[in-house]
Order: structure tokens, then C-alpha cells, then sequence
């Protein structure tokens, strides 16, 4: 199957949680200027809700992904608290 490159490195949200290697979860990834849904499998279970990062295409509409927290969000609470 061909692999969506363009999906690698984007992030998403977790609209049905994984199950690990169980099975997969959905998630919906922003990528392309809007927004799509893929099949996606990780490591560990994730519920929905969580943030995660694309981190490979398996073809056809699935990814691997990892819970992801922008690192940047941590800069935003260090610079409103120093005020």
C-alpha cells in the first residue's frame, strides 16, 4: 500500500480511543489544510480526547501515532505565571 507521507509529523485528536495492540482507535489528524479521520494504532491504549502525533503511514487511511503534549503549551503557563 502507499504511505500518505503528508500525514507524518502532524497531530490530531482521538475520536475513538486505541486499544494498543488490540486493535486500533480513530483519529481525526489536521494535515492538507483541513482535517481527516485515519485508522490509527499505537503502543499503548489512548482514550479519546488525547492529542497525538502521527508518526507513520501504514497505507491505505492508517497511522501509528503517540500521545503528544506540545511543548510549547509549557512556555505559555511559565510566561503567564511570571506576571
Amino acid at each position: 500500500m502507499p504511505q500518505d507521507e503528508a500525514v507524518i509529523g502532524c497531530t490530531g485528536e482521538v475520536l475513538i480511543g486505541t486499544r494498543g495492540p488490540a486493535g486500533p482507535g480513530e483519529v481525526l489528524v489536521r494535515v492538507r489544510g483541513g482535517s481527516e479521520t485515519f485508522l490509527a494504532w499505537s503502543e499503548a491504549p489512548l482514550p479519546a480526547g488525547a492529542t497525538v502525533l502521527v508518526i507513520e503511514s501504514r497505507g491505505c487511511r492508517e497511522v501509528g501515532v503517540i500521545e503528544w503534549v506540545d511543548p510549547l503549551d509549557a512556555l505559555g503557563e511559565d510566561t503567564a505565571d511570571a506576571g
